[in-house]
């Protein structure tokens, strides 16, 4: 099976993996602090499952370049988007029209995933998760790991 990690960059990460059996495997979020602690993790942040095939990432700028360097060295697919694209996707234009509401509307349609391909119940969820989980569901919609974004969600 190949995996998926799906990351909502910034210093306070969000991430999520995601299996090409169309399973959500586990979410969290980290606060890394600084950008030189984000560097030192980021390899055993890839480390945690051997068969990770695919990174998608959403954010850009210098800590990109950080996460650039560490994809470097590794065999894997990486797929860089912005937050309009998988807003666009997920989301109805009016629930994205500003940014509270666009992070309001993350967590309750990442609950929606949760509760659909997750084994484990949901326990905290923050923005960043939350936006993990929705990135990485893009992400398995562009790999073609699930066939529509709406049966998930709607």
């Amino acid at each position: 099976m190949e995996f998926l990690l799906a990351v909502d960059l910034g210093i306070n990460t969000g991430l999520a993996l995601f299996g090409s059996d169309g399973r959500l495997y586990w979410f969290r979020s980290k606060n890394f602090g600084s950008a030189s602690r984000l560097r030192r993790a980021i390899p055993w942040l890839l480390n945690q499952e051997e068969d990770i095939t695919t990174v998608i990432i959403e954010g850009g700028g210098p800590l990109l370049k950080i996460w650039d360097a560490e994809f470097n060295k590794r065999n894997l697919t990486v797929l860089r988007i912005m937050a309009d694209q998988w807003r666009q996707e997920i989301f109805y234009q009016r629930e994205y029209r500003n940014r509270k509401d666009a992070k309001e509307n993350a967590k309750y349609y990442a609950t929606k995933v949760i509760e659909k391909l997750s084994e484990s119940g949901l326990t905290s969820l923050n923005e960043n998760t939350a936006e993990a989980i929705l990135i990485g569901l893009y992400g398995m919609k562009m790999l073609n790991w699930i066939d529509s974004i709406n049966k998930t969600l709607r």
